[in-house]
């Protein structure tokens, strides 16, 4: 292989994005083996010699590396390099050399080479084809280039050329960001941006400090701090330090929200005022909350008052009740040993496993209903509504009434939502057979992108509740964002399940509630817990008669 290398000097002073096509190098020496070969630089318009075509050499083909871009032997410069092959025919024999032509799209500057030599036989010393190359052309990052090659002499019946046009990537490339002029463009500067907040006693005012480190190239930089209603900047010098703070001052009554976008913009050599910016959300209620106000602090003296009324109406009542009184088999279906105050809402995500399964959730949504009292949001029974919303409007829908209300969402993990879940994170993707069939398709996978983002949120944490049947499920079968939290067996734990519903603790100081007709042994004695009870046993005997029961409902 041929290498053309010449020699120039890079003047950065002053330069921008743009500079003119230069080779790096020393010589023009492209001899190689049994062939002498000159290099030059010609001027693109000069006229070539022309002869008619069938006294004109073939074209060119591309080499293996066709068009490359790398760095310079210092690794300072981005470069690019242009490898070609003279095709293995008679037309050797009448070649007297190539040219190269680059035009850069972006200045609609060009550079054109010539190799002169002659060749005396098809294929090398090695038996391969002949291979020139031109190597260490500087190129701009950002800057798209027009490569050409094309033998001499050249056919009257025009150029007979290879040509093709390369894009040099921008310095957020790992083979080029760490050229000079990436450097100085800040490539590889990360700011490691840092926030704190000190508050005065009087809790009138708050300091917010923005942190970072400051970068070779940049002596100056601009310090943003905003959030709903205002919109801060300061300007700051590097003065040989290598890490700058810089502080606001704000008002408590500023502060809406508890996220504050921090922003810098630096100011580095070649990209002056046009520079990346870095941007970072700080939650400043992490490490300080807000005094409440007069009029909360009232509400909740009233709100403490009032509760305190009722919990001790309860409690007069507990007293003064029949500790012997039970209910019949035939009795109105609730549970008992508390008072529930208003009716309480649960939205249900799952998947759609098998038929069977699905027979188990409306049995256990029924069973919610009937025995326990409460509402329940499923699919499956708001048909109307969700042809029109959609699935992602539906889900989203209910999730901002249950965001601003005490109702729940329990999410019931199988081996469908595993493998969903795994779906999203770049596995495998899952259709199975019943979400094929259903007219709105899979609901889980949009519920699980809407859900988990808030439920990783701690302000949304106690809105969700994870739990599966254990008879017919596992633990495994519960995706790994749900694993910071309590994993549920269903019908086990069912009661404990029941009380995080209605926002109850169980066990609370003197006592321990208990819902009468919810425990594991007790639940299947009214109509409707027989009825779920039926369901889970038909999906463990069809399991264990079909081992691969769930790869048998993939569609394929």
């Amino acid at each position: 292989m041929i290498h053309v290398l010449f020699l120039i000097f890079y003047l950065a002073a002053g330069a921008t994005r743009s500079s003119s096509l230069r080779i790096l190098g020393k010589h023009l020496d492209c001899s190689q083996q049994v062939i002498l070969c000159s290099a030059q630089i010609k001027n693109c318009s000069d006229k070539r010699m022309v002869v008619p075509r069938h006294l004109a050499p073939t074209q060119p083909e591309w080499g293996p590396e066709h068009v490359g871009v790398g760095m310079d032997e210092h690794g300072l410069l981005p470069i690019m390099n242009v490898t070609w092959k003279i095709s293995s025919n008679a037309g050797v024999y009448i070649l007297n050399g190539s040219e190269i032509h680059i035009l850069d799209g972006t200045t609609n500057q060009s550079m054109c080479v010539q190799y002169s030599f002659k060749i005396s036989a098809q294929l090398d010393p090695s038996h391969n084809k002949w291979t020139f190359s031109l190597d260490g052309v500087m190129v701009d990052p950002w800057h798209t280039y027009s490569v050409s090659v094309f033998n001499l002499p050249v056919p009257d019946t025009g150029h007979d050329r290879i040509s093709k046009r390369i894009t040099i990537p921008g310095c957020d490339d790992w083979r080029i960001q760490k050229a000079q002029i990436c450097l100085e463009n800040g490539s590889l500067w990360d700011p490691h941006m840092t926030g704190a907040v000190s508050v005065d006693k009087g809790h009138k005012t708050m300091s917010v400090t923005v942190g970072f480190d400051a970068a070779k190239y940049s002596e100056r930089y601009q310090v943003s701090i905003q959030s709903h209603g205002f919109n801060y900047s300061k300007s700051v010098s590097k003065e040989n330090r290598t890490s700058l703070n810089v502080t606001f001052e704000l008002g408590i009554r500023q502060l809406s929200q508890c996220e504050i976008i921090f922003e810098i913009q630096p100011f580095f050599r070649r990209c002056k005022d046009n520079c990346l910016h870095s941007k970072k959300i700080f939650n400043y209620c992490l490490y300080y909350s807000k005094p409440p106000s007069c009029t909360l602090i009232i509400i909740e003296i009233l709100g403490l008052v009032i509760i305190g009324g009722c919990l001790a109406c309860l409690l007069w009542r507990a007293s003064h009740k029949d500790p012997a009184k039970t209910s019949s088999p035939d009795a109105k279906e609730e549970p008992k040993g508390f008072q529930v105050q208003g009716r309480k809402r649960v939205l249900i995500i799952y998947s759609l496993d098998h038929p069977l399964y699905k027979n188990i959730i409306l049995k256990f949504c029924a069973f919610l209903a009937s025995k326990c009292g409460i509402e329940v949001i499923l699919d499956l029974l708001d048909s109307a509504r969700l042809g029109v919303l959609g699935s992602v409007q539906w889900f989203d829908f209910h999730r901002q009434q249950i965001e601003s209300s005490s109702d729940k969402i329990l999410i019931l993990c199988s081996h469908g939502v595993q493998a969903k879940w795994k779906a999203m994170c770049g596995e495998n993707q899952v259709l199975l057979r019943e979400d094929a069939l259903s007219p709105v398709g899979d609901m889980l996978t949009p519920a699980l992108s809407l859900m988990v983002p808030h439920f990783v949120r701690s302000a949304s944490f106690h809105k969700y509740i994870v739990a599966y049947f254990d008879d017919i499920c596992s633990e495994e079968d519960v995706p790994s964002p749900f694993n910071v939290t309590v994993r549920y067996k269903l019908m086990k734990q069912f009661e404990e399940v029941f009380f995080r519903i209605l926002d109850i603790d169980k066990h609370e100081p003197g006592r321990v509630n208990y819902a009468e007709g919810l425990a594991d042994d007790e639940y299947y004695h009214c109509p409707s817990g027989r009825a779920l009870q039926d369901a889970i046993e038909a999906f463990h005997a069809y399991q264990l008669q079909h081992p691969n029961w769930f790869e048998d409902e993939l569609v394929k």
